[in-house]
């Protein structure tokens, strides 16, 4: 069957992990996003060793269960199946969608960048499971060097991809802003900043999920 995405896709982003104590704190945390309801998350660590980011992933996923929660790994596609996580998103520079998803079989999710002020050149032949769009507003989470697309910029990519591929839209999104992001042609928004410097990331991420689903 295949995977509903929710309305909200957590990104924990390994800025927001303490270097002393790390594997308690992503065991606690994951326990209580588990508690929450979170469905599906990305582990982003755009600087860390592959032995540092296999052994965050592993336990993420005994926190959050297969079966449970999709853990998605940020760039890193040859590291998806030693950290036993449901999928992968690569953007340029990374393994293709295509490289990836001949690594890593049909059955993990693959998602890739899809696109800011306009859709990526034929990135709608590309075997993705989902697209990421923005930024749409401001981030300090996350420099992508171009400008916040905005709610019609949201709008103008649905027009562009149609109404079957999963947009995840991305960057500076607020609890006041999300509503407006989905209705505009969103499938999901992609949170980091609001939910993990939150003082408790599992009930601000019950607070998003009430309102979003």
């Amino acid at each position: 069957m295949p995977f509903t995405f929710p309305g909200i896709y957590p990104i924990l982003d390994s800025s927001m992990i303490p270097r002393y104590g790390r594997a308690e704190f992503l065991l606690e945390l994951g326990r209580s996003l588990a508690a929450a309801g979170v469905a599906m998350l990305e582990y982003r660590n755009k600087t860390g060793s592959d032995a540092e980011i296999v052994a965050d992933a592993g336990v993420l996923r005994r926190a959050l269960p297969a079966g449970l929660v999709k853990l998605i790994l940020d760039d890193r596609a040859s590291l998806v199946i030693a950290s036993e996580f449901d999928g992968v998103h690569v953007d340029a520079g990374d393994v293709s969608p295509a490289e990836a998803r001949r690594m890593l079989g049909p059955g993990c999710i693959v998602g890739t960048f899809g696109g800011s002020e306009q859709l990526v050149p034929g990135i709608l032949d590309e075997p993705a499971d989902y697209l990421s769009i923005g930024p749409v507003f401001v981030t300090t989470t996350k420099q992508t060097g171009k400008a916040p697309i905005g709610i019609e910029g949201v709008r103008h990519l649905r027009e562009q991809a149609g109404p079957v591929p999963v947009l995840v839209a991305a960057a500076g999104i607020t609890l006041a802003t999300a509503p407006a992001v989905l209705a505009a042609g969103a499938s999901t928004v992609a949170v980091s900043a609001a939910i993990f410097r939150a003082d408790d990331p599992a009930a601000e991420f019950r607070r998003w999920r009430e309102l979003l689903g």
